[in-house]
């Protein structure tokens, strides 16, 4: 008996499901930072990147989708990430295991499992000298157009204010580079009770009006608020499938 379409739909469904948990069961770890392009790690297995202004809400988002609170930095203070910091699954080493009991801050070992989530400074603004927001912004600019393994950018925009220019150019860059990026809509919550409501439903439209004619746009734009948990299986599902 041949499978039908929707149970194949359903089968897919599941495994990346699965695939998902096992990545995001496991603890993360920092594994480095890179100020410049020097000290970018060699260019093996996947990245996805999270890019979005200051202060949208990148630490707090991959601190939701690896449920481990603590392991991006996060600070009430618009760029306060100063460098392209990656970010990979990791094991207990054998010291680690025996003083995880006494204490909650054990140090992990990195592993290689095919994917490193990238956390990019934010563009924009930024409570910093002008000339080290410039340096910033061009680490970023140069990590998007350079980096042949980069698979996928989830660029984050605050539900509350929507799309700016400072956006718009990142966008633009992305398009030219032929980078594919994801619009993530963060922080749902202060706008809505509901992951499904009204005012939420109003900005993925004229978000996804915004970038519909834009070629390396991802066309389904996502739903979240690290405080309620919205959009984190999703998000988590879509980065799973990009792991060896």
């Amino acid at each position: 008996m041949t499978e039908t379409e929707t149970e194949a739909d359903v089968r897919r469904a599941a495994e990346a499901a699965e695939k998902a948990r096992l990545l995001f069961a496991r603890p993360w770890a920092f594994a480095k930072g890179a100020a410049d392009l020097a000290d970018l790690p060699s260019v093996d297995g996947a990245e996805i990147a999270f890019a979005g202004r200051s202060n949208v809400g990148k630490s707090s988002l991959i601190n939701a989708i690896v449920d481990q609170q603590g392991l991006a930095r996060t600070s009430n203070t618009p760029g306060r990430t100063q460098e392209l910091n990656y970010f990979v699954p990791a094991v207990l080493n054998e010291r680690s295991k025996k003083t995880e009991r006494m204490t909650s801050g054990a140090p992990r070992e990195a592993v290689d499992m095919g994917l490193s989530i990238v956390d990019m400074p934010g563009y924009g603004f930024a409570q910093a000298p002008k000339s080290q927001v410039e340096d910033w912004t061009r680490l970023v600019f140069d990590y998007l157009r350079g980096r042949p393994n980069l698979r996928r950018v989830y660029v984050l925009i605050d539900a509350r204010h929507g799309l700016k220019k400072v956006d718009t150019d990142v966008l633009d860059l992305l398009d030219k580079a032929a980078v594919s990026y994801q619009i993530v809509l963060t922080k749902a919550d202060k706008i809505a009770r509901e992951v499904d409501g009204k005012p939420i439903a109003a900005m993925v439209a004229a978000t996804a009006d915004a970038i519909r004619k834009r070629p390396a746009a991802h066309p389904i734009i996502r739903v979240t608020s690290s405080e309620k948990g919205w959009g984190m299986d999703e998000l988590r599902s879509e980065i799973a499938f990009f792991a060896a």
